[in-house]
């Protein structure tokens, strides 16, 4: 039998979550994913010396925060462009999270992202701009996404957040799975087996929800602890797999059933009224989503920091 890997990617679109070449090389995927906190990572490897010196030398003032945004964000968009030419799909490049509350910004920054990429010769149509899923967030992704410019919704993990990303037309969701384990341990929680895993669960409902209403966004899962997570999400439309998840994949050749499809019976879930009100009301009423949602904002934000103090710094390096 053919490994897991493989059996998975028969049926969904397996997406690597990671900045380091060399792991895409190795697996394959889809499409790429990359944040702050894996920029960050992958500047740490040797190879991308070259690429970070580039990027300082076009700095006249290392001491000027815009400038040091801008190189952050070039940063991320020079390994994307080496990312694209090794996925058939797409790649997904953050939004700085610092903008997480501001709609005009981000569109901004999206817009900014898109240019710098088709200055690479890398058109649109190979992006995913990728957008924390606050209410300003889904807003700017309804602006970019009416401009042809296709959004990753990411930090994402309750059915409120998925129900006005989907109304808004965002390309892609990415509902966080291992994240909303954390939180249901961190308050005592014992899940005996992944079918029982809170955050596969949230994915499931928020698959069946979408396919029972008809929405084109595509649902990827995201964040994983372990391969029994994404064994019970097998079938969904995309997984975004770290490359030490992929690896205990592909050396694994047991059978991997499929648990989601469009065509299977799903429960009846009513269609949720969305707007701004309702949105934040919803999230004040979850208290797991509104606390994983502000910590991964603040997380990634702490690591673009990270990212353009390395960049004031660089001449230590070289």
């Amino acid at each position: 039998m053919s490994s897991k890997l493989d059996q998975l990617k028969a049926i969904t679109d397996v997406v690597a979550d990671t900045g380091d070449i060399e792991a895409i090389a190795r697996f394959s995927p889809q499409d790429a994913t990359t944040n702050p906190s894996l920029i960050l990572k992958a500047a740490a490897l040797p190879q991308y010396e070259a690429m970070i010196s580039k990027v300082v030398a076009q700095l006249s003032n290392r001491d000027d925060a815009s400038q040091l945004q801008q190189a952050a964000t070039q940063l991320a968009v020079e390994i994307g462009a080496e990312i694209s030419k090794l996925v058939p799909g797409k790649v997904s490049t953050e939004v700085d999270a610092r903008l997480s509350f501001n709609t005009t910004a981000m569109i901004n920054e999206g817009r900014r992202i898109v240019e710098l990429y088709q200055a690479k010769g890398i058109d649109k149509d190979r992006l995913l701009i990728k957008i924390a899923s606050t209410w300003e967030g889904i807003e700017a992704a309804k602006v970019l996404e009416q401009e042809g410019i296709e959004c990753n919704l990411t930090l994402l993990f309750s059915l409120i957040q998925a129900a006005a990303c989907a109304e808004a037309g965002a390309t892609l969701i990415s509902p966080f799975v291992g994240r909303i384990l954390d939180w249901h341990v961190a308050h005592g929680a014992t899940p005996a087996n992944a079918d029982e895993d809170p955050g596969v669960q949230s994915v499931s409902a928020i698959y069946s929800y979408y396919k029972q209403h008809n929405y084109k966004t595509i649902v990827m899962g995201a964040s994983f602890r372990n391969c029994g997570e994404i064994e019970a999400l097998a079938g969904c439309d995309r997984l975004t797999i770290s490359p030490a998840l992929l690896s205990e994949l592909e050396q694994d050749n047991g059978a991997l059933p499929r648990r989601l499809s469009p065509t299977m019976e799903f429960a009846p879930q009513s269609k949720i009224s969305v707007n701004e009100t309702d949105f934040r009301w919803a999230m004040n009423e979850d208290a797991m989503a509104t606390e994983k949602l502000a910590e991964g904002i603040r997380a990634f934000a702490a690591d673009q920091v990270k990212l353009e103090a390395l960049l004031r710094g660089w001449n230590s390096h070289v």
